[in-house]
């Protein structure tokens, strides 16, 4: 956790910072990660402004955002979509950085966007960043999807969220891909990780749900298989040693897990 001391410091450097023409807000939604927010609000301390919206934490989180001069708003649940349009909402600089509060933007991506910020004089809507995820420090090249481009950087007044309870995107008209990379790092406490996998394996059974799809042994055991296979074989995940057998047998379990609870949503569902 950052010191008190620390905070002028910080502030000093986001005020000060040369060649400055674009103000830029970063909006994160938090529950229980006081283990991740720190590193990420120390990454975005030369951002404007930092905005913070939690739904129930019942450690750090919130203490840890005020310290670091976060903007803390406490709303209930809404799903990932429009939880983050919430947190968009609230910023008051057009220039929008989204960030999950287990990433981080580097010295050298910040630089970049301060730049193209500058250099491309509010031509472009959005950029995209290309993701490194990281696994108990051990960067996946291969399996897990690298590049894994993702937009987070828009213009308020041209993009927003998608309103998904998971794998939400920000949508926006004219995205310039950059190759300076955000960073990601997944729970390095393998319990975390597997507690993590149980939320989103729900959320992903509530959204076939919707989508009309229907669940069986037989295809929760066919796509286990068929994910394993894509990213440990043919993405080459076992490059990534140890960590990407993890990473690919989590994942798949992920879809298994989801095909399994999708029977369970439609026998519990009113006939």
């Amino acid at each position: 956790m950052k010191n008190a001391a620390d905070i002028p410091v910080i502030k000093a450097r986001a005020a000060n910072r040369p060649g400055k023409k674009e103000k830029i807000s970063v909006a994160i939604i938090t529950k229980n990660e006081e283990k991740n927010l720190p590193v990420c609000l120390k990454s975005v301390s030369r951002a404007d402004e930092v905005i913070v919206v939690d739904s129930g934490s019942a450690d750090k989180t919130v203490e840890i955002a005020k310290q670091w001069g976060g903007h803390v708003f406490e709303e209930q649940w809404r799903g990932f979509g429009l939880q983050k349009q919430s947190a968009v909402d609230k910023c008051s600089n057009e220039w929008v950085l989204v960030l999950d509060a287990d990433e981080e933007v580097p010295e050298d991506t910040w630089a970049e966007i301060e730049r193209v910020l500058e250099e491309d004089g509010g031509s472009f809507d959005a950029y995209s960043f290309p993701r490194k995820n990281l696994y108990r420090g051990k960067w996946l090249k291969h399996g897990y999807e690298w590049p894994d481009r993702v937009t987070r950087l828009f213009k308020k007044s041209k993009g927003r969220l998608c309103g998904s309870i998971i794998h939400e995107s920000v949508i926006a008209p004219n995205i310039k891909a950059l190759n300076a990379p955000v960073l990601h790092s997944r729970n390095d406490n393998l319990d975390k990780y597997l507690n993590k996998l149980n939320a989103y394996s729900s959320l992903l059974a509530r959204t076939a749900r919707e989508n009309g799809k229907k669940g069986s042994a037989f295809r929760a055991t066919t796509s286990f298989v068929a994910h394993f296979f894509r990213i440990y074989v043919l993405k080459k995940g076992f490059l990534d040693g140890r960590e990407g057998f993890i990473v690919a047998f989590t994942e798949a379990l992920n879809s298994f897990y989801k095909y399994l609870k999708l029977i369970e949503l439609e026998e519990n569902s009113p006939k």
